[in-house]
């Protein structure tokens, strides 16, 4: 109706307490994929989801949200704001921000990575860091752990002790997860600044994804860091570049990779960490922590089983 009576209007929405002056384009889907991806090849998660089945017009305009949006789904107290973020870290007289994304649960080899990145800002004379904990509350794919249950599993990694509650914020980034590569990393990196992060933890392939067609990884692995160091606005952030750990048999706990002794660590993906919780084995000790394991294997034992006996796949968040 708006279309064919105006080119440009007020689309008042009072379930969700918010209205916007709008204006409609058409909706480029081969476009829009092939810029945000570098490919249309079928397949891609998030394409499939929800783009392909998409209309054909789309809406846009200035937003202005009268109201605080609640999902009410027990979640909301992680939903903090951009706003009200950068308020907690004025409140905790924080000189340092520096945000670590994740859309799997936290292993020790993740908290040995934050913790070091505190110890290093330390080091370089800051007084008060603070890590903000920001894992992706939007899509993501059907064999990913739904964002109820990892955020179980990131409050038994704070009981536990694995990470300081006293120099933790955890808070929900509301994207939904692309798997776009070196586009989607630029849009975590600024969205990062407008939290309140002064440093960013970017890890060797960051929103990587395998092509969805061919037996090769869709981007080149430096991608991202690449466009990290050239992409205009992004000066005023600091990028980390993620150690790589995993674990280490002679020690019995998650450490950063010793290159000259590769044999003595087990590299565990998280494809394989979800595999040994299905099953109900345990990872190695030292692995996670016992209190976010059973949050894992918890998961895992609620999805009931098939006739067959299987476990079937969860939907996409």
């Amino acid at each position: 109706y708006v279309y064919n009576n105006c080119s440009s209007g007020i689309l008042i929405d009072l379930k969700s307490n918010c209205y916007c002056s709008i204006e409609i384009y058409k909706h480029d889907k081969e476009e829009r994929i092939a810029r945000t991806w570098g490919t249309t090849a079928r397949g891609l998660p998030y394409v499939e989801e929800a783009i392909t089945p998409a209309g054909n017009w789309l809406i846009d305009g200035d937003l202005e949200v009268i109201e605080p949006i609640k999902y009410n789904d027990g979640l909301d107290r992680f939903r903090l704001s951009p706003s009200q973020l950068r308020d907690e870290f004025l409140r905790r007289n924080t000189d340092a921000v520096f945000a670590f994304q994740l859309r799997n649960l936290v292993h020790n080899g993740h908290a040995l990575l934050m913790t070091d990145t505190h110890r290093r800002l330390l080091e370089m004379g800051y007084k008060n860091p603070v890590l903000l904990l920001h894992p992706l509350g939007g899509y993501t794919k059907a064999d990913d752990v739904p964002l109820s249950w990892r955020m179980k599993q990131h409050e038994k990694v704070l009981v536990d002790g694995v990470l300081d509650p006293e120099t933790t914020v955890v808070s929900i980034f509301p994207s939904p997860m692309h798997y776009a590569g070196p586009t989607e990393v630029q849009w975590h990196a600024k969205a990062r600044i407008n939290e309140g992060a002064n440093f960013y933890i970017v890890g060797r392939d960051p929103a990587g994804m395998s092509h969805p067609l061919e037996k090769r990884d869709l981007y080149d692995a430096d991608h991202g860091k690449k466009v990290l160091s050239m992409a205009p606005g992004l000066e005023r952030l600091n990028i980390l570049p993620f150690k790589v750990a995993a674990y280490d048999k002679t020690q019995g706990k998650m450490a950063f990779f010793d290159p000259s002794r590769p044999q003595d660590f087990l590299f565990i993906s998280g494809t394989k960490m979800r595999t040994l919780a299905k099953k109900g084995e345990n990872p190695p000790d030292g692995f996670m922590s016992p209190g976010g394991w059973k949050v894992l294997v918890d998961y895992y034992d609620s999805l009931a089983p098939s006739g067959d006996g299987r476990v079937p796949e969860p939907v996409p968040a």
